[in-house]
């Protein structure tokens, strides 16, 4: 299929590019490239940030937002269980088995080979999760390729979601949630929730641990977004996925009281702020008054 400007995502060689199509909207690449040869002197000489760059001063503002959502998320969860009844439970046990088995799996064929089991069954979730972000801004995706050794895709849009997607969407998590659903909706299927969160907390498991194997690769999906806010992104909505999971699975947990927490622990690192910059200010003015003096 031809396409005008399609960016490809390499799993594998950890890069993307864009591929151009020639024939296609020739006449507006010739009318840009006039006015690129008549830019004036000034123009040429202008000075250029890379976006790089910029995203990374973007990071730092990230930082507070990270620290109160996990903040948030440690306190939320104790609250719940004051009387030990979550830890008790089935769904938590089954949780943690399938987390266990995955974790064994995956640290033993680390051991016994160099790389970890199912490695063909995370680049397709890798590609795929490309692919569906893609479609989800907007765009096309025209070649759509995945095998053991690596993979790419090729779509005509690019930003900094599709490029992280993968490293924050748990793919196959998602996948066992929305059977469950079709499932339930059609049969009582009440029995085989503790089934349910066993295989959340494998496929979870199986997420998390291709993601930290991963993000120490030299992946160009971070370093291309910038390596620190790439880096933010994926922790912050790690985050949100892993306390999704906490209000799913932890009745006694709820959206609003979650919320409530962000809420308190925001203005708790806002009034800290004010306090360090009030001494700040002070301290200056106090040192100022004794030189004039």
């Amino acid at each position: 299929m031809r396409f005008t400007d399609g960016v490809e995502f390499d799993y594998k060689a950890s890069h993307f590019h864009l591929a151009a199509n020639r024939s296609f909207n020739s006449r507006n690449r010739k009318a840009h490239r006039r006015l690129l040869l008549d830019a004036s002197p000034a123009l040429e000489q202008a000075v250029t940030i890379p976006t790089r760059w910029l995203k990374n001063i973007i990071g730092l503002f990230l930082v507070p937002v990270a620290w109160v959502l996990t903040q948030a998320l440690f306190t939320s969860f104790p609250r719940t269980i004051g009387g030990e009844e979550f830890w008790a439970t089935a769904q938590f046990w089954f949780f943690t088995l399938g987390a266990m088995i995955w974790m064994l799996a995956f640290f033993g064929s680390l051991w016994a080979s160099g790389e970890p089991w199912f490695l063909r069954a995370y680049v397709f979730a890798h590609e795929l999760t490309h692919a569906f972000w893609a479609k989800v801004c907007g765009g096309e995706v025209y070649q759509f390729k995945a095998t053991r050794s690596g993979g790419h895709i090729v779509t005509d849009t690019q930003n900094f979601w599709i490029a992280l997607a993968p490293y924050f969407h748990p793919l196959y998590s998602i996948v066992v949630i929305e059977l469950y659903a079709v499932v339930r909706f059609f049969y009582n299927i009440e029995v085989l929730t503790p089934v349910l969160f066993g295989l959340l907390g494998l496929t979870w498991a199986f997420h998390f641990s291709f993601t930290l194997w991963m993000i120490p690769k030299g992946q160009s999906d971070l370093s291309t977004n910038g390596t620190f806010f790439s880096l933010m992104v994926i922790y912050l909505m790690n985050l949100v996925v892993v306390a999704a999971l906490v209000i799913f699975a932890a009745p006694e947990v709820t959206f609003i009281g979650f919320w409530n927490e962000i809420v308190r622990h925001g203005g708790v690192l806002s009034a800290g702020v004010v306090a360090l910059v009030n001494a700040a200010i002070h301290a200056l003015v106090t040192r100022g008054d004794g030189l004039v003096h």
